[in-house]
């Protein structure tokens, strides 16, 4: 998984659990790409402040994710809902068949 994807995954999962300005350092970031100086200038840090924000954030962020799962359990339901859809699908075209083979005989 690219590592920007996943970091943007584990801040919607998980952004509230960090402070108000680690969040949005870190959204600025991945969200509006904006560079560290820039993010820097608009709060009125350094741009090392910022670069130890994010990466501080990015690994409480995946520690979250390594004790709660939330992430994972959640890809192992859409695979599940996935292979729910595909049953289904399956099951309503043999259902068509069976029909159009009963209307046949009538």
């Amino acid at each position: 998984m690219d590592k920007r994807y996943r970091i943007n995954l584990l801040l919607d999962f998980y952004g509230a659990l960090l402070t108000d300005h680690a969040r949005e350092f870190v959204r600025l970031r991945l969200e509006e790409d904006m560079s560290l100086q820039e993010i820097a200038d608009s709060f009125g840090v350094s741009r090392q402040a910022v670069h130890d924000s994010i990466s501080r954030s990015e690994k409480q962020l995946s520690e979250y994710e390594d004790k709660l799962g939330l992430i994972k359990r959640f890809d192992e339901v859409k695979n599940s809902i996935a292979l729910c859809r595909a049953e289904l699908k399956t099951a309503r075209d043999a259902l068509k068949r069976a029909e159009e083979i009963i209307s046949g005989l009538e």
